[in-house]
């Protein structure tokens, strides 16, 4: 019976090692097999996550580089339309300038075409007085013995004579031209006469020349028979 019992618990004791040795290796196979799996897993996820990463860093420097493209541009557009300003700026006072200088021009124009008007009418009324003149000219030598004649710097000279009954060829003389203003002026009388400038403000007034040539007459007649 003794023998019996210990060769049934050598037979226990066998299979007991038995079943842990196939329950262990059956046990380490499938923790090796899980581990091998996790392993996979995990370098499958660091893989994926890793790529995914990689593509946002490069999104995000897609996006950094959009940004600073962006601002370059807005930069760019900002200096344009500076220049744009100050372009619009001296066109306006180009115009300005133009406007002002049209106006200068038109002004100028209005000037000189007032100053020919002006020019023209003293010319006609210097006209007119030489006209005036020169037709009164036959009339006083021949009653009168007064020559006219035209000298230097367009001067006219009125030359008396029959005037000093001592001496009725003797010369008596008056000087005279029309100025700028278009008015008499008398720039010599020989012999001089006091009343001279008095006579010249009366043609100048009733622009008389019929009537001053004989106040001259009459005023060198009357200085003779001092």
């Amino acid at each position: 019976a003794e023998d019996e019992v210990t060769l049934f618990e050598r037979d226990m004791k066998e299979f007991w090692i038995q079943f842990k040795i196939s329950y262990g290796t059956e046990q380490n196979n499938q923790t090796s097999a899980l581990r091998d799996l996790c392993k996979e897993t995990i370098e499958a996820l660091s893989e994926k996550w890793s790529k995914k990463l990689k593509e946002e860093d490069l999104m995000i420097d897609k996006i950094q580089e959009y940004n600073n493209e962006i601002l370059h541009q807005s930069k760019y557009v900002a200096e344009k339309e500076e220049q744009l300003t100050e372009i619009k700026s001296k066109l306006n006072e180009e115009e300005e300038q133009q406007k002002n200088l049209t106006d200068s021009i038109q002004k100028l124009k209005e000037e000189v075409m007032k100053k020919m008007e002006i020019k023209s009418s003293k010319n006609k009324a210097a006209k007119e007085k030489v006209e005036q003149v020169s037709k009164i000219k036959t009339l006083f030598k021949e009653n009168l013995g007064l020559e006219m004649r035209r000298i230097q710097d367009e001067q006219l000279q009125f030359i008396f004579r029959h005037i000093n009954h001592k001496d009725p060829d003797k010369p008596y003389t008056c000087t005279l031209f029309i100025n700028e203003q278009g008015d008499y002026e008398v720039t010599s009388c020989t012999p001089p006469l006091d009343c001279i400038a008095e006579l010249q403000l009366k043609l100048r007034e009733t622009n008389n020349f019929s009537a001053f040539v004989a106040n001259i007459r009459k005023a060198f007649t009357a200085l003779s028979y001092k």
